[in-house]
């Protein structure tokens, strides 16, 4: 076990655990938007921050999600550089998804009610890399990719051509936090983005079925919401 000190109460933790995953054990709330319990940690976002203390006297933010628990470790969820760096972060992805429930709601959370300033267009994906990495994890196919940088970053398929491997499962429209991706566009051979026409849906023969296609999208996203509750 390993010994630690979370808003100034010891806890213990298994070996191997991440700071969020003991936060999460013990009751701490830590605001988290690219991390999902199926999936590997990704540290994109940076909303689940907390501040750690080095035996120096100095601190440094980290991302809980994808940094491990360390013995004598001294954590802080909710100090005042933490709560600032959040805000930011929330007011960021509010400025680019301010039509999006969730963003939205989360950014209330933490105290933003409206970004200082918005993108021209708001695309809503704020590239978590959810989507991404469910269907490479998950599904197996790795049927989309984070293409380009900077600016013009974005979720696509690789070379922005028709993909050949999706079976239109779904998951990527069920994973998808900020609502851009809708469950209506897996019901038909339409592309599962409607921003970009270069991807086109293909079915696996075992869900050309309409009636077991619709089973094993509900079988899905049962799965995805028992996952989430078990939080």
């Amino acid at each position: 076990m390993i010994r630690l000190t979370i808003d100034g109460e010891p806890i213990e933790v298994q070996e191997g655990r991440t700071l969020l995953e003991a936060c999460r054990e013990h009751d701490i709330p830590i605001p988290t938007l690219c991390y999902h319990p199926a999936l590997k940690p990704y540290g994109a976002c940076r909303l689940c921050v907390v501040e750690l203390d080095h035996p120096s006297g100095s601190s440094k933010l980290v991302a809980s999600c994808v940094h491990p628990c360390e013995e004598g470790a001294v954590v802080r969820t909710n100090s005042e550089a933490v709560k600032r760096n959040r805000r930011v972060t929330a007011e960021l992805l509010l400025a680019g998804a301010f039509d999006a429930p969730e963003i939205v709601a989360l950014a209330k959370g933490l105290g933003v009610e409206e970004p200082r300033f918005r993108m021209e267009e708001s695309e809503s994906c704020v590239l978590c890399g959810l989507c991404v990495r469910a269907c490479d994890e998950i599904v197996g196919v790795r049927a989309i990719s984070l293409i380009h940088r900077g600016m013009a970053k974005k979720v696509a398929t690789p070379f922005e051509i028709s993909s050949a491997t999706c079976i239109g499962c779904g998951t990527c429209v069920l994973i998808c936090p900020t609502g851009r991706l809708k469950l209506s566009d897996v019901t038909g051979y339409r592309g599962v983005h409607p921003w970009d026409n270069t991807f086109h849906r293909l079915y696996c023969r075992v869900c050309d079925d309409e009636d077991l296609r619709e089973t094993r999208l509900q079988e899905a996203t049962d799965l995805i919401a028992d996952m989430e509750a078990s939080e």
